[in-house]
């Protein structure tokens, strides 16, 4: 089971890593590379998260991507709502009449667990997961599971 989007996944790497480097712009290509993402589709992730203020973009050969933010205060979540906000089961997502009023046990607790989720990447900083290293293998490892023996993404 994955838990993130492949964009949402770029996006988290993507600010770590550029969270880890000193200050200056990289060019999306540097940032594929030293993260393992998809160049194409990276270049919009850093797009989205240029829309919304994360990072910034300079055009020209001296040009790249430049986080914006303190990674110090920038949370977690706030990448993932950049990229792809966790949604919460407001209603009954099957319609039923008799859930009218509120969610039924299984949908409760499913949201629960989103809100739990909600809150721990809310309180988790760029800059903690940053800290733990160089890139990819120690953040990588910080941010999920994709890094383990058997996942499709195994580190050399």
């Amino acid at each position: 089971m994955r838990l993130f989007n492949d964009a949402t996944e770029y996006a988290l790497r993507a600010t770590v890593w550029l969270a880890h480097q000193p200050p200056g712009p990289y060019k999306h290509q540097t940032i594929a590379d030293a993260t393992r993402a998809a160049p194409g589709y990276l270049i919009k992730v850093l797009q989205a998260l240029a829309k919304a203020g994360i990072v910034s973009a300079q055009r020209g050969s001296a040009g790249g991507f430049t986080l914006d933010r303190d990674p110090g205060t920038l949370s977690v979540l706030e990448v993932i709502s950049a990229i792809d906000p966790i949604e919460r089961i407001r209603s009954c997502p099957l319609d039923l009449p008799e859930h009218a009023a509120s969610l039924c046990p299984l949908h409760q607790r499913m949201d629960e667990s989103l809100a739990s989720l909600e809150r721990d990447f809310a309180r988790t900083t760029i800059a903690e997961l940053a800290q733990h290293g160089a890139f990819p293998t120690n953040v990588c490892n910080a941010l999920s599971s994709c890094c383990k023996p058997g996942s499709g993404r195994d580190l050399p």
